[in-house]
């Protein structure tokens, strides 16, 4: 089976695996909403900041790359059955959406969670199965870690760490970051595509 074959089988099953959306965000809800992720002098979210990734093209990107752009980030990984496939979906339709040049203006970003699996190699064929501008990155585990952290993303292997086959417990929120690189706001990972394009409407309308 192709790996554009899985991520259709992976969409197709998510409707019934939904309602593990729950324990999942519960579980993992803390990073955003959790006192002390806002500043107090500013109020602002402490969300983001600086990082050194690769690239499915195998180029080192770091955030001042995307400076004047939106970025549309999800932490995820290849080889996640249902939550990412169906985030990763809803983002490149939601671009669909928008009108030309304000969709110019955004660029989708995955960051794996499972750097040890996702090599550049896996990245540049599973990135081009969503939006065409999709930027798929990795890096080493001190490298993922430290964007994980500053994203306030909690990730960590479940299961039978052992195996290849492997599951990750991972946050599931989806990010909309400014073209100063500052936090915006964030969606569920189930938020419907309408819903992420409509978010993105009003950031730029705010500007």
């Amino acid at each position: 089976m192709t790996m554009a074959e899985v991520v259709r089988s992976r969409l197709f099953a998510i409707g019934a695996a939904a309602v593990l959306a729950l324990v999942v965000a519960g579980a993992a809800g803390w990073f955003v909403l959790a006192p002390g992720t806002r500043s107090m002098a500013s109020g602002e979210a402490l969300v983001g900041g600086p990082f050194t990734l690769t690239d499915q093209h195998g180029d080192v990107v770091t955030e001042q790359d995307f400076a004047g752009r939106y970025m549309l980030i999800y932490f995820g990984y290849t080889y996640c059955p249902d939550f990412c496939p169906m985030s990763l979906d809803n983002m490149s339709r939601a671009l669909n959406l928008l009108p030309p040049e304000q969709a110019e203006q955004v660029v989708p970003v995955l960051i794996t969670i499972d750097p040890e699996r996702d090599t550049v190699e896996q990245l540049a064929e599973y990135a081009p199965l969503f939006h065409p501008r999709l930027v798929a990155l990795t890096g080493t585990p001190e490298q993922i870690t430290q964007a994980a952290k500053a994203y306030r993303v909690y990730f960590s292997k479940a299961g039978n760490s052992d195996s290849d086959t492997y599951l990750m417990d991972h946050s599931t929120f989806i990010y909309l970051m400014g073209p100063d690189g500052k936090y915006v706001r964030h969606l569920s990972h189930s938020a419907a595509p309408e819903e992420i394009a409509a978010g993105i409407e009003a950031a730029i309308a705010e500007a």
